[in-house]
């Protein structure tokens, strides 16, 4: 039962008796689905391989090769798709929690494919930009120069996406010529572990282009150097340990976070309740509260209303949350399962009974819960966790329940909205709901600070929108301040940010030999 790793184009199983492995069980059943350590795995070697054969064989490529086998990823990973829909299930997935994650990551891959060969050169670098004249004769120019690094992305991955986020990674990584190392969450490191299997099977990456560790990586931080990236999504507590780490420091060696934020949706003064508007703001503050149980590190944590119409949004959005039913995702009609592990359960219930002390729950008790199918103590089920609090108490800005749980706060008027989503310290996404265009775009310039993406809803957009929690491939998806501080995806960009930009000054003819690599 003990999960293996990936390691030098190997299957291989860590030390058999390890008194630290650390026991997964299934989310619905409590049942153990397999056991997690890195004892005894040689990671220094592994990231030798990584270096001197994952990362020659990616250089020596052109990004239009490279984006070839993300195309072929991509047609790998949907052929056994349903492999990993069936096994999500054990973390709790619906089906279409599921898709969220599985078929999300495939079309990262597919949308950076295309991006790379409708943005970049035919070619292993990039000369970015016209050249810029230096001198006063005609022969001494400027460009910048953008190349592989010859280093190796360690990827460290929250438990919430244990396909989407290796896949969105691994396709920037691959664009940007760096081989991966992912290290998956051990809640979920089993589906993963599956992903890797299909990746392998497929030979559709080169030889050393990618590893995974079932397990702790702590001990190799001290290996990475200056040419690596590591690439963490998950606990703002973790990053900042992570962005402290002693050698990571000495070495500067890249880091790029995404750790969890309290986003929120602010619902504009002229949205009137019973609107079309007020109840596409409805349905879009469940939909975050219930897809993957509310485990999305964009979900909405915090609705921010006027004040005149709280009564109206508490009791609409409670009434909608009454019709989910809750139970085992296999079965029928369950549109939401349970939290990813009983441990998980517990934070949520400390975190919303820290923000009920303000004010009190108006829908759901963070104890009970009726479910469908499942006992609903060994498995890790929560209900629907409608908060009303005093907007200016500390606890709703500060602590995030990571599950099923949102927080409504009244806003006195905009200054005071203002300054309330501004307490959250950095987010990675905020939305705006609103038909007033002066309202909206004078709010967006003050809130844009602190969020990595603002997502405005209008009534012309609202039957179009992919949702406040949907990240695409095309924008950043990152948050300052609280949210990390990195960004990831972005585009050609975010494969861009994995290399090195390096000044070029030379002659026009040697710059153009550059540009026929």
């Amino acid at each position: 039962m003990l999960l293996e790793s990936h390691l030098q184009d190997t299957w291989v199983a860590p030390t058999a008796h390890d008194p630290a492995a650390v026991d997964v069980h299934d989310a619905v059943t409590g049942e153990t689905v397999c056991r997690v350590s890195a004892r005894g795995l040689d990671l220094d070697s592994a990231f030798v391989h990584a270096r001197e054969v994952g990362g020659p064989a990616l250089r020596a490529l052109t990004f239009h090769q490279r984006a070839d086998l993300l195309e072929a990823l991509a047609a790998a990973v949907r052929a056994r798709r349903e492999e990993l829909y069936a096994l999500s299930t054990r973390a709790g997935a619906t089906l279409n929690d599921a898709r969220y994650d599985v078929d999300g990551g495939i079309r990262v891959l597919r949308d950076y494919a295309a991006r790379a060969r409708a943005e970049l050169p035919d070619a292993p670098c990039l000369v970015e930009g016209p050249p810029e004249r230096l001198a006063r004769g005609e022969d001494f120019l400027g460009v910048h120069l953008v190349t592989p690094s010859p280093g190796l992305m360690l990827q460290v991955n929250a438990f919430n996406f244990p396909v989407w986020a290796p896949l969105e990674k691994l396709a920037q990584a691959v664009l940007a010529g760096m081989p991966s190392v992912v290290k998956p969450a051990t809640p979920t490191a089993y589906l993963t572990e599956r992903l890797v299997r299909i990746i392998t099977d497929s030979e559709a990456l080169p030889p050393g282009a990618l590893q995974l560790v079932a397990g702790s990586v702590r001990p190799a931080l001290d290996l990475l150097g200056e040419q690596d990236v590591l690439s963490f999504t998950g606990s703002a507590a973790t990053a900042e340990t992570l962005r402290t780490h002693s050698g990571l420091v000495a070495r500067s060696v890249r880091f790029n976070a995404e750790a969890d934020s309290v986003n929120a949706v602010v619902l504009a003064p002229d949205v009137t309740p019973a609107s079309p508007l007020f109840e596409a703001f409805v349905r879009e503050v469940v939909t975050e509260m219930t897809v993957k149980a509310g485990q999305k590190c964009t979900a909405v944590r915090r609705v921010l209303v006027p004040r005149e119409h709280e009564s109206a949004a508490l009791d609409a959005i409670a009434s909608r949350l009454a019709g989910v039913s809750i139970g085992n995702p296999a079965s029928e009609g369950v549109r939401m399962g349970p939290v990813v592990s009983l441990a998980q359960r517990e934070d949520v219930r400390r975190a919303v009974r820290a923000i009920a002390a303000s004010g009190r729950f108006v829908h759901g008790d963070p104890e009970k819960v009726r479910v469908v199918d499942a006992d609903p103590e060994r498995g890790a089920f929560l209900d629907t966790l409608l908060i009303s609090a005093d907007p200016d108490a500390a606890a709703p800005h500060e602590v995030e329940p990571f599950g099923p749980a949102a927080t409504v706060l009244a806003y006195r008027d905009t200054a005071h909205a203002g300054d309330l989503l501004a307490r959250g310290r950095g987010s990675l996404v905020a939305s705006l709901v609103g038909d007033d265009l002066a309202w909206t775009t004078a709010f967006a310039l003050e809130a844009a600070p602190w969020h990595g993406r603002l997502h405005l809803l209008d009534s012309t957009n609202m039957d179009q929108t992919t949702g406040h929690g949907s990240p695409l491939p095309a924008l950043r998806h990152g948050g300052p301040g609280r949210a990390g501080g990195g960004s990831e995806l972005a585009g050609i960009r975010g494969a861009l940010e994995l290399m090195q930009r390096t000044g070029l000054q030379a002659s026009r003819r040697t710059i153009a030999a550059f540009q026929d690599q």
